[in-house]
């Protein structure tokens, strides 16, 4: 069930209605439960199966931890750790580290026949996992209290608005949400459907007419492509990626804030970044601040000088280049990242005093480069890529049309649009009755579905 579709719609119509219409805390949650793993089950009844386990043993973990002293829980924790990253892992990395273990075997000269495992992904499998490994880290460290309910835990880990893609909401901004009855009048409703109104702009008519006419025909061949394809299809991925998921955060963020709950802002205008660090603290945001609070700061953050920070943010990079793929493309993109912002902070002073225009222009052809890894199938491919821009290919007959060139410009300028532009715009429509909303609401629908291409593609976060 995907956001920009009717039944996506129809759903939350329904499952608007109910919640609403709910007296008590309890059922409400009940409603939310049930409504959040039948939008799960779309994809998978037997993955559905495999949430509600890793939510109630989360919620076991956070019990036994929080009956142990503070000295005593750090074996409980690793313990609680290695089983959400072992979920992770069989689904996720398996065969990925086999077929590596394979590779290197075979420049050894010693071939062998790997135990591979058909498995399919489960949708989300890496946002619920973080989730779960959150929560009881937290209660690990007495940031947070345990949930005695089991309902608030399966609550909070399949919440179908962030479920699948994110955004990636901390136990401590939402569990506390679970306490009280939220209040109809207290909903900003014109702020929310704006942003569901944006979201649904983004991917229908930007992500999908570039990935359609210009991303996917380019990156599936970059050697048959011209070498102005290659520079407009590497600028369109960029701006391509940012609608597709921060149009996901912005519908899951809508979503929720009119069923009464707040989800934290997921993406600041990243483009417009004149550092790395300022990339990573405006490009998906609940992820960076997750990977900085479980991963940088326990491995020493910036505490060591020089070399340790160094490494470790290129520990934190590279791990979070692997969390979003089993892939080496993953990988490289991550250690691109990490070595940049390792040099931006070796650089200091020097780096700052350099014209904001200029490091701007730096760091966004630097993200640029690194998602052409991003979005290649392989290696090969990237390296296939890299060369055509340098002009290793003859031009061939170019796919780049005037008006994608515009769209892309045009959405890479919105980087730099006033701030707090979409809820000042959402509070003034709140004046709007209720027909009105309709009429508008209809109209919009009906103008991003002509103007977008066939069908609605997944987003491309399902596949992390």
């Amino acid at each position: 069930m995907l956001f920009p579709t009717l039944n996506y719609a129809l759903f939350f119509v329904a499952v608007f209605a109910l919640v609403w219409s709910m007296p008590t805390l309890p059922a409400r949650k009940a409603v939310l439960v049930v409504a959040s793993y039948f939008f799960y089950a779309q994809w998978s009844t037997l993955f559905a199966g495999l949430l509600a386990a890793s939510s109630l043993t989360n919620f076991a973990f956070g019990v036994w931890l929080a009956s142990r002293p503070a000295d005593r829980r750090k074996p409980i924790l690793i313990l609680g750790v290695a089983l959400n990253l072992g979920l992770l892992g069989v689904f996720k990395y398996y065969n990925f580290f086999l077929e590596s273990l394979a590779d290197l075997l075979l420049v050894l000269g010693w071939q062998r026949d790997m135990p591979f495992l058909t498995l399919i992904l489960p949708v989300g499998i890496s946002f619920f996992t973080f989730h779960g490994i959150s929560y009881i880290v937290d209660v690990a460290r007495e940031e947070i209290p345990p949930t005695r309910n089991p309902l608030d835990l399966l609550l909070y880990l399949a919440f179908f608005p962030q479920l699948v893609a994110g955004p990636i909401v901390r136990a401590a901004q939402f569990l506390p949400q679970l306490h009280r009855l939220p209040r109809f009048s207290e909903v900003q409703v014109g702020p929310a459907v704006v942003l569901i109104l944006g979201g649904l702009l983004k991917k229908m008519v930007i992500a999908d007419a570039l990935a359609t006419h210009l991303v996917d025909p380019v990156f599936n061949s970059p050697i048959t492509a011209g070498t102005l394809d290659l520079w407009m299809a590497a600028y369109g991925y960029a701006v391509q990626i940012y609608c597709d998921f921060s149009a996901y955060s912005d519908i899951a963020i809508g979503s929720a804030a009119l069923l009464g709950y707040r989800f934290p802002l997921n993406f600041d205008r990243p483009y417009r970044a004149t550092s790395f660090s300022d990339f990573w603290r405006r490009w998906h945001i609940s992820l960076s601040s997750w990977l900085r609070d479980y991963l940088y700061i326990p491995l020493g953050g910036n505490r060591g000088g020089t070399l340790a920070t160094a490494r470790n943010l290129a520990v934190t990079m590279l791990l979070g280049g692997l969390w979003h793929g089993a892939a080496w493309t993953f990988v490289l993109w991550g250690a691109l990242h990490g070595g940049a912002l390792g040099l931006e902070r070796w650089a200091g002073g020097a780096w700052r005093r350099l014209p904001a225009l200029l490091r701007g222009l730096v760091v966004f052809h630097t993200v640029c480069a690194a998602w052409i890894l991003f979005r290649s199938p392989d290696l090969a491919s990237a390296v296939d890529y890299l060369h055509g821009l340098l002009g290793g290919y003859a031009d061939a007959e170019p796919l780049t049309k005037v008006p994608l060139g515009m769209l892309i410009a045009l959405a890479l300028a919105s980087q730099f649009l006033p701030d707090r532009i979409g809820p000042r715009l959402g509070h003034a429509l709140d004046r709007l009755p209720w027909w009105g909303w309709g009429v508008l609401v209809g109209v919009l629908v009906l103008t991003l579905e002509g103007l977008g291409p066939q069908g609605v593609a997944p987003f491309i976060y399902f596949q992390f």
